[in-house]
């Protein structure tokens, strides 16, 4: 696949909330995670390891919607807007936004970074 319908893929997947077959699709099996500095746990990697982490986000949240931008395609980076609206187990309801940066090496994604605001 080339890195514009690895983009467009993993789009369309995220629209539908089908996170783990984006993983087992499109990711290579030692592909790494990167979250905010200072996150506990926002280094990770391996394909197993990336499934567990959003499986256990996902169980954590009540999800009411997402959006996800078309893809920005440069080179072997693209990058996509996310928002999610979400209610946590406490309650509280939240809607979170963030860029996710992706770099594709060989047909498959190697990394991903989220960027998002810290408060």
């Amino acid at each position: 696949m080339t890195v514009h319908q690895i983009a467009d893929r993993l789009v369309e997947l995220s629209r539908k909330m089908e996170s783990t077959q984006a993983y087992e699709e499109l990711f290579h099996e030692n592909a790494s995670s990167h979250e905010m500095p200072g996150i506990p746990g926002g280094e990770i990697s391996g394909l197993d390891t990336l499934i567990a982490k959003s499986e256990a986000f996902d169980e954590g949240l009540t999800v009411h919607g997402v959006e996800v931008s078309e893809p920005l395609v440069y080179h072997q980076f693209f990058s996509v807007g996310m928002s999610i609206d979400v209610t946590k187990k406490d309650g509280q309801r939240l809607k979170e936004h963030e860029m996710c940066v992706y770099e594709v090496r060989d047909g498959k994604i190697i990394s991903e970074r989220f960027i998002y605001s810290m408060g």
